[in-house]
């Protein structure tokens, strides 16, 4: 390796660490604050270590915010979404891809034009059809709106592409009919960009604050990130040490879930090549 090379090569790797260094700075100042005693927390001035640890934050901040039905409430709406999204997503993919029919086109381009509005656009007259349907804060009405995903059959659909034509006529020798096919030999070739695209569904929604704001007004039926509200009094404002032990709380499921699965999900956003 030349000097050059070396020198581009240490310039890359200090940038890199600089760049992980202030993505990861949040997560770590919410860990210092959520063990960091509440009393003192503004007028002691800063410091990356607390000069003691108050571990009752996490215990205040999963008894104050009822963050146990809050999680369960989580875990149950962003699989419910997860499920239909992926009965719905894969069969639409897989054809807009292996079949050609009139009006695929068309059909491709609406789901490419959905992209393009963002959910915001849509959420009040939602929210005012599901009221009208009865469906106001209830789960259902929590998981209904996202029951398809525009993202999530495009990116299928992209991997499903790239699924050799041989394979799907030796499939068809074989007497597999279209259903068959797909759970036997499109699914597991796709298997990358399906878990994903779980990935991504499920940190969406496991993390989404707007939607449930709009729908869940009773306490039972709140997810994580509505009761991380629970902190916040208009006369004392913000308990910021209990805030940021629940907040540390409800991330580390995601956290956790994104590590033990981070190589399928690398693979299906790089688009794994299909041998053929």
């Amino acid at each position: 390796m030349t000097t050059s090379n070396k020198v581009h090569t240490a310039l890359a790797t200090a940038l890199g660490i600089m760049a992980a260094a202030l993505a990861l700075f949040p997560f770590y100042w919410m860990l210092r604050t959520a063990v960091a005693p509440a009393e003192g927390l503004t007028t002691t001035g800063l410091s990356l270590i607390p000069g003691e640890f108050d571990l009752s934050n996490f215990i205040r901040a999963w008894d104050k915010a009822n963050l146990g039905q809050a999680m369960l409430n989580g875990i149950a709406v962003t699989l419910g979404i997860l499920v239909l999204q992926l009965l719905t997503c894969i069969p639409a993919a897989y054809a807009l891809s292996k079949f050609r029919f009139r009006g695929a086109g068309f059909i491709l381009g609406l789901v490419l034009a959905c992209l393009l509005i963002p959910n915001q656009a849509t959420m009040i007259p939602t929210f005012v059809g599901l009221n009208l349907l009865g469906l106001g804060d209830t789960r259902l009405g929590l998981v209904l709106p996202f029951v398809t995903s525009a993202i999530g059959i495009f990116m299928l659909r992209q991997q499903m592409m790239a699924v050799p034509d041989a394979i799907m006529e030796a499939a068809k020798t074989d007497g597999l009919g279209p259903l068959r096919t797909l759970v036997s030999v499109v699914v597991p070739i796709a298997a990358p960009s399906i878990a994903a695209f779980s990935m991504l569904s499920i940190f969406t929604h496991w993390n989404d604050y707007l939607w449930p704001l709009l729908v869940a007004r009773s306490p039972d039926i709140m997810t994580p990130p509505l009761s991380l509200a629970t902190f916040q009094n208009a006369d004392t404002g913000f308990d910021y040490p209990a805030l940021s032990a629940a907040a540390a709380i409800v991330t580390a499921p995601v956290i956790i879930l994104f590590l033990l699965a981070q190589r399928h999900f690398v693979r299906g956003m790089a688009g794994t090549e299909v041998a053929g």
